[in-house]
């Protein structure tokens, strides 16, 4: 298929409202809005709102919400699936609220998870909540004892994006996925690939696969799919860095995506907006309920399945990559700021809060119009509620 245009990412605020009940823990929607205004003690007096439409006064509005403006830099590194969001977000804080927020340092989420864990960094971006051994070290060497905080920001689907000459239309199975990346399906007109494409005229072109070359949440993401959706043919464990032989590596996600487009044969993982951004066609994925198209529909319904399966003010979620659920897209991913509860430096705590506070709010409605989609109104709640009692 040609991938849809970005206009249709828009699509995804009205289909975040769909997922309210199912990607909770707990029943306190309706109350985090007015906690976290009372955590920051008071609304905002700057004015503007740069990049975000939310009107002053508003629930889910950086004001609204309580939040102030603060100035000073901030240090961040990690996931470059956010990272044309976070210079936009930066870009436009820094006007808003007059501060000098440093660029967003990117490298992947492994980068970030280390560079925050080593205190190079105020903040991380990951595509993958931290695991035990990470929480446990982030709290003992860098957040003074205190826990450190997974906060989904950003919600976008994995594209599976490809550029095979003669083919705008592709379907693809969790199986003949992992047959692709695993390295044991090598050409186009395979049998496997051919018997969920009947009509489509398939190439003898070797396929290439593309994959990251740094540690990196997307690659976690896509081997947690392949784990769940296809266990038999993918035997590999879910990982940050790539573990299968053979393809291409490409550094980030912009890496990935060049690659693909100027490869004919070639087919790689990589984050919606940076297949829209590079004109790829994007390939269907059944899972077992019926051939998907990415859109924003589509990835809202996969969305729904999600819960929240942190403790406290920590919000790491729990995907179903293995979904059967008829029209859902199953291959999504969240990114999340990383930081720490409490424990920041006295000089960094205000702004922190304030950035954060600001991307969880007034950001949010930035981001269809950057390849990605708007928190969920009961995820955006309790990020709020979380980022409200940083300090």
């Amino acid at each position: 298929m040609k991938i849809a245009r970005r206009a249709g990412l828009a699509a995804l605020l009205a289909a975040g409202a769909l997922v309210l009940a199912a990607c909770g823990s707990d029943n306190n929607a309706s109350t985090t809005t007015s906690a976290a205004a009372a955590g920051t003690g008071g609304s905002a007096a700057a004015s503007g709102s740069a990049g975000g439409s939310a009107a002053a006064g508003s629930a889910t509005s950086f004001e609204g919400a309580g939040f102030t403006c603060a100035t000073g830099s901030l240090r961040s590194s990690g996931s470059t699936a956010q990272g044309k969001v976070m210079e936009q977000w930066i870009a436009d804080y820094n006007a808003k609220c007059g501060a000098t927020i440093n660029a967003y340092g990117g490298g992947g989420s492994g980068k970030g998870i280390s560079d925050f864990i080593a205190n190079q960094v105020d903040f991380a971006g990951s595509d993958s909540a931290l695991k035990e051994d990470q929480a446990a070290q982030a709290q003992s060497q860098r957040c003074a004892g205190n826990p450190a905080l997974n906060l989904p920001m950003v919600t976008g689907p994995i594209a599976l994006a490809y550029n095979v000459s003669g083919v705008d239309s592709l379907t693809l199975t969790p199986e003949v996925i992992a047959g692709i990346f695993a390295g044991t399906i090598t050409t186009w007109n395979d049998p496997a690939i051919a018997a969920i494409n009947p009509g489509v005229t398939l190439p003898a072109t070797g396929i290439q696969a593309v994959h990251r070359a740094e540690d990196s949440g997307t690659t976690e993401n896509f081997t947690k799919y392949l784990k769940a959706a296809a266990p038999s043919a993918w035997t590999f464990d879910p990982a940050k860095a790539w573990a299968a032989p053979g393809g291409v590596a490409a550094q980030g996600s912009d890496g990935v995506s060049k690659q693909v487009k100027s490869t004919d044969g070639s087919i790689g993982y990589v984050e919606w907006g940076f297949a829209l951004d590079d004109g790829l066609n994007v390939a269907e994925v059944d899972n077992g309920g019926g051939a998907v198209e990415l859109s924003a529909e589509s990835a809202g319904k996969a969305v729904e399945a999600a819960t929240v399966v942190g403790t406290g003010k920590d919000l790491a979620l729990k995907l179903d990559y293995a979904t059967k659920e008829p029209g859902a897209y199953p291959l999504i991913l969240v990114t999340y700021e990383i930081t720490c509860s409490a424990g920041n430096a006295a000089d960094i705590a205000p702004l922190l809060k304030s950035f954060l506070g600001y991307t969880a709010t007034d950001g949010q409605a930035t981001l269809s119009e950057l390849g990605a989609a708007p928190l969920p109104a009961s995820i955006q709640e309790k990020v709020i509620a979380s980022v409200s009692t940083i300090s």
